[in-house]
C-alpha cells in the first residue's frame, strides 16, 4: 500500500494530502451511515502517524454538518510529521468551536484524567485511528488501556459504534494471527484493497463489517502489484456465470456430466446431498454410482432427474477396486468426476479403488471426504495438470491427515499450508473454514468472502463438493477447451457460501441444514446474474 501510495503521488499528480482527505471522507461518510444524521456525538481517538491523521480530518469533516466531535491524540502535536500533523494543527485551529474538542495525551495518567474529567460518557460512535497497516508488536501503555475502553464501551447500556481506520488497532495488517490486544470494531474502513488482516481469521474477526474505500489511487496500480493473494469479489463469480449462461440453443449435454461416486452400506445421505446440489448447481445430466447394497436407499433420497448405478462393493459394503473397470466406462461419458463423500475409507480396497481412479481417469476430479481419506497422506506420484485438475476440498482434519502430521501449528499461516501442498502436487486445494481459502498450483491464493457459522452442519461439505462439480461440469461442457478450473471453483464456492447467507437471512444459522444451502443456490445465482436466469 505504501507503494501504491507513492506512485500515486509520483506518477498520477495527486498529493498525499488529497488521499488523507479522501480517507477521511470515507470515514466520514460510514460514521454518518451508522449515526443516522449529521447531528450526533463521536470520540476519535487517534495515534501520532498518518492513522491519526486520517481521524483528525475525519473530525473536521464531522463537524461541518453540525456533529459534536471529541478529539483525542495519544502524543503531542509538535512529536507528529507530515500531513497528520497539518491536521492536528487544523484541530487546534478550530479551538472555541463548540462543535470540536482536541485534547492531546501523552501518559496513562492524563488519559485516566480525560476519562474520568472530560470526555462524554454518551457517544453514539468511537472511532479508532491509533495504529493502521505499520504496526507489528503488541499494544501496551495508554494504547493497551484505550483497547479496553472500546472494550467497555461494548458493554455499556448506551452501546455506541465502533469504527476502525484501515485496521483495527492491534493488529499486523500483514498477518492472520493476533499479536496481542485489538480493538473490536463494528465496521472497518481500508482504504484501495484489503489486507491480510481484514479478511483473514482470526484477525478478520476484529473487523466486523468491511467497507473497501477507492481513495484516488488508480486501479493499474493495485493491479500491477505483484501479489499472489486475493479475495474473491461478487464480479469474479458474475463474470463466470455469464460466460456459462443458459442459451436458446443450450441442452442438457451442453452444461456438463458429473459422475458422483458416494455413500456406502449406512452411509447414503451424504451421497444424496452431493448429486442433488451438482443438479441444482447447473449440471445438465448428474449420475450417482454408490455399491450394490446401498445404491436403493440413495436412489430414494436423491432428486428424481438424478440417474443411478449400482457398483461392486466389499463385503463392508463400500465401494471395491473391482468396481473400477466399470466405473471408468460411466466416467467416459462425464465432464468431471466427484468421489468421496460417504465412501468409507475402512476397506483397503476401497482405498485401492479410489487411488486407481483418480489415476487412471479422463476427466478433472472433485475429492472430498472419505475420498480424502484414502488418499492420506497424499501420494507423492499422485499430481494434477492443467488438462486433468485435480480439485481437493478438506477440512483442517482432513488437511491434516492429507500432510500426513497431526501438528496443528501448521495452520497459523492457512494460506501457506495450503499454498505450500498446492503448489507441490500441482493441485486446486480448497481449505474449508472461517473463511475458506483456494489454492492453485501457480501459487495463487483465493479468499473467499461469503459464508457464515451455520455453513458448519452435517453434509455441508457435501453439498459444497456437488456444487463445485456442478460449476466444472458446465465449464468444460460450455466452454470445452476455454475452460479454467480455477474460475469455476473460485465462482462455485462464492457462489456456494453466497447461497449459505440467503439460507441464514431466512431461517437463522443455528437452524439451517445443508439441503437448505442447496435449496439456496438458485436465489444466490439469481442475485448475481438476473439478465441471465431470464428466458
Amino acid at each position: 500500500m505504501r507503494e501504491i501510495d507513492r506512485l500515486t503521488i509520483e506518477r498520477y499528480g495527486t498529493t498525499s494530502t488529497a488521499l488523507m482527505e479522501s480517507a477521511a471522507q470515507a470515514v466520514a461518510d460510514a460514521v454518518l451511515a451508522l449515526a443516522g444524521s449529521g447531528y450526533h456525538s463521536t470520540l476519535i481517538l487517534c495515534g501520532p502517524g498518518n492513522n491519526g491523521g486520517d481521524g483528525a480530518a475525519t473530525a473536521r469533516i464531522l463537524a461541518q454538518p453540525g456533529a459534536k466531535v471529541d478529539v483525542v491524540l495519544f502524543g503531542r502535536v509538535e512529536n507528529t510529521k507530515g500531513d497528520a500533523q497539518a491536521n492536528f494543527f487544523r484541530l487546534q485551529e478550530l479551538k472555541g468551536d463548540l462543535r470540536v474538542r482536541f485534547f492531546e495525551c501523552d501518559s496513562s495518567e492524563r488519559w485516566t484524567s480525560l476519562k474520568e474529567n472530560e470526555l462524554s460518557g454518551a457517544y453514539e460512535i468511537l472511532v479508532d485511528a491509533m495504529f493502521g497497516t505499520g504496526l507489528t508488536r503488541p499494544l501496551e501503555g495508554v494504547f493497551d488501556g484505550a483497547v479496553k475502553y472500546f472494550d467497555r464501551a461494548r458493554e455499556t447500556e448506551v452501546r455506541p459504534a465502533i469504527i476502525s481506520i484501515d485496521v483495527p488497532s492491534g493488529l499486523n495488517a500483514d498477518q492472520a494471527q493476533l499479536i496481542g490486544p485489538a480493538v473490536q470494531a463494528d465496521v472497518t474502513v481500508t482504504m484501495t484493497a484489503p489486507k491480510p488482516a481484514n479478511v483473514l481469521p482470526p484477525a478478520a474477526g476484529h473487523n466486523g463489517k468491511l467497507i473497501v474505500a477507492d481513495i484516488g489511487s488508480p486501479s493499474e496500480l493495485v493491479q500491477r502489484v505483484a501479489t499472489q493473494q486475493f479475495m474473491t469479489e461478487e464480479s469474479d463469480a458474475r463474470r463466470w456465470l455469464i460466460s456459462t449462461r443458459y442459451l436458446p440453443a443450450s441442452y442438457k449435454n451442453t452444461h456438463g456430466h458429473v459422475l458422483v461416486l458416494a455413500g456406502s452400506r449406512g452411509f447414503t445421505g451424504a451421497a444424496a446431498l452431493c448429486a442433488n446440489a451438482a443438479m441444482r448447481a447447473g449440471a445438465g445430466l448428474v449420475t450417482l454410482g454408490s455399491p450394490v447394497s446401498a445404491v436403493a436407499l440413495v436412489a430414494a433420497q436423491a432428486m428424481p432427474e438424478i440417474m443411478t448405478a449400482a457398483v461392486a462393493e466389499t463385503d463392508r459394503g463400500s465401494v471395491s477396486d473391482e468396481a473400477l473397470g466399470h466405473v471408468l466406462k460411466l466416467a467416459e461419458r462425464a465432464d468431471v468426476i466427484a468421489v468421496g463423500p460417504g465412501l468409507s475409507a475402512e476397506d483397503e480396497r476401497t482405498r485401492v479403488f479410489v487411488k486407481s481412479l483418480v489415476e487412471q481417469r479422463k476427466t478433472p476430479v472433485v475429492i472430498d471426504a472419505d475420498g480424502l481419506n484414502c488418499l492420506s497422506p497424499w501420494p507423492a506420484e499422485l499430481r494434477g495438470s492443467a488438462d486433468l485438475p485435480i480439485v481437493l476440498t478438506p477440512h483442517q482434519g482432513e488437511m491434516l491427515r492429507l500432510i500426513g502430521t497431526d501438528d496443528k501449528t501448521v495452520f497459523d499461516d492457512r494460506v501457506g499450508a495450503a499454498r505450500n501442498f498446492a503448489t507441490a502436487h500441482q493441485v486446486i486445494l480448497v481449505l474449508k473454514g472461517a473463511r475458506s481459502i483456494i489454492a492453485v498450483p501457480d501459487g495463487r491464493v483465493f479468499v473467499n468472502p461469503t459464508g457464515n457459522a451455520g455453513l458448519g452442519t452435517a453434509g455441508a461439505g457435501d453439498t459444497l463438493t456437488g456444487v463445485i462439480a456442478g460449476f466444472l461440469a458446465q465449464a468444460y461442457g460450455t466452454l470445452k477447451k476455454q475452460a479454467s478450473a480455477t474460475e469455476a471453483v473460485v465462482a462455485a464456492l462464492y457462489v456456494s457460501g453466497l447461497a449459505g447467507d440467503l439460507a441464514a437471512e431466512h431461517l437463522g444459522m443455528r437452524a439451517m441444514v445443508a439441503s437448505d444451502i442447496r435449496d439456496h443456490l438458485s436465489a444466490a445465482i439469481c442475485l448475481l446474474d438476473p439478465d441471465g436466469e431470464l428466458p
